[in-house]
C-alpha cells in the first residue's frame, strides 16, 4: 500500500514538472517564426472585395447550396424565402406549390409579401410549410423578435432553413443600407433558435477552416480551393452557420 502511494506520488510530481515546462517552453513550429511565405497574401487590401462573385462562386455560398440541397425535401408546399424565390425554385422543384418572397422595400423587384421580419403583425400566421432565410439574420438587429415571426408563420410541422455569417468580411452596401450586426457563433446560434424552437427541433452546423476563412476574407471564389479543402471542418474556424428548426405538432391529449 505504502509503495502505491509512493509510486502515485512521483507519477504526479512528474505530470506537474511537465504541465511547467511546457507552458514555459514555446512549441516547436514549422515554418520558423520570420520564414512564413505569404506569397500573394502579404498585402493590406484583400485580393477581391466582392466576395469572389467576380471569379465565380462565393465561398459562403459553396455551404449555403450544400445545406439547401441536404435539406430538398423539406422546400416543398408553400415556401417563402428571403429576397428572392430562387433556391425555392432550384432546390424545392416541383414539390412547391406556391412561392412567397419577402422583402422590406416595396419596391423590390419580385416580392410578394412586404414586411420588417422585427414588426410583421400583419403576417398570417401558420402560413409555410417551409422558410428558406440565408444570410439574412445578421442585417437585424432584433435578431430574437425576427424568430419569433419566423417562428409564427410556419404552420406546425413547418421547416425554416437558416444561415448566417461567422467569419467574414463585413457587406458594405448592405451596412450603409440596412446596418449589419452580427456574426454568429454555432453556440450562439444553438442559444438563439431554442429559445423560440425545441432544443430537439433545432440542427446547427458549422462550416469552415482556416484555409477558408483566409480565401473568404480575401474575397476569392470557392472555385480556388478544393472540395477536401472546403469540406474540411474546423470547429474553431466558423465561417458558415446553418440552422434547421422544425415548428413541433400540437401534442394531443
Amino acid at each position: 500500500m505504502e509503495g502505491g502511494k509512493h509510486v502515485r506520488h512521483v507519477w504526479s510530481r512528474w505530470c506537474e514538472a511537465w504541465r511547467r515546462w511546457r507552458w514555459q517552453t514555446p512549441p516547436r513550429r514549422q515554418p520558423a517564426v520570420g520564414r512564413v511565405s505569404f506569397g500573394d497574401l502579404r498585402r493590406l487590401q484583400p485580393i477581391g472585395r466582392n466576395f469572389g462573385l467576380e471569379w465565380g462562386q462565393c465561398v459562403d455560398r459553396y455551404y449555403i447550396e450544400a445545406f439547401l440541397a441536404r435539406h430538398m425535401l423539406d422546400i416543398s408546399g408553400h415556401v417563402l424565402e428571403v429576397e428572392d424565390a430562387t433556391y425555392t425554385h432550384q432546390f424545392g422543384g416541383a414539390r412547391v406549390q406556391h412561392s412567397d418572397v419577402l422583402h422590406l422595400s416595396p419596391t423590390h423587384p419580385g416580392a410578394t409579401l412586404i414586411a420588417d421580419l422585427t414588426q410583421a403583425e400583419h403576417l398570417p400566421s401558420e402560413t409555410f410549410d417551409s422558410i428558406i432565410c440565408t444570410q439574412t439574420l445578421q442585417f437585424i438587429y432584433d435578431v430574437r423578435a425576427a424568430l419569433r415571426t419566423l417562428h409564427r408563420l410556419l404552420k406546425p410541422g413547418g421547416v425554416l432553413l437558416a444561415t448566417s455569417h461567422g467569419i467574414g468580411q463585413i457587406a458594405r452596401w448592405d451596412m450603409d443600407h440596412w446596418g449589419e450586426y452580427w456574426r454568429m457563433t454555432s453556440l450562439s446560434a444553438q442559444r438563439l433558435f431554442t429559445e423560440v424552437f425545441p432544443a430537439t427541433h433545432v440542427t446547427v452546423q458549422a462550416h469552415g477552416n482556416v484555409l477558408v476563412a483566409l480565401a473568404f476574407l480575401h474575397g476569392l471564389a470557392s472555385e480556388e480551393l478544393q472540395r477536401a479543402e472546403l469540406d474540411y471542418d474546423d470547429p474553431n474556424y466558423e465561417v458558415l452557420i446553418t440552422i434547421r428548426a422544425v415548428k413541433p405538432q400540437p401534442t394531443t391529449s
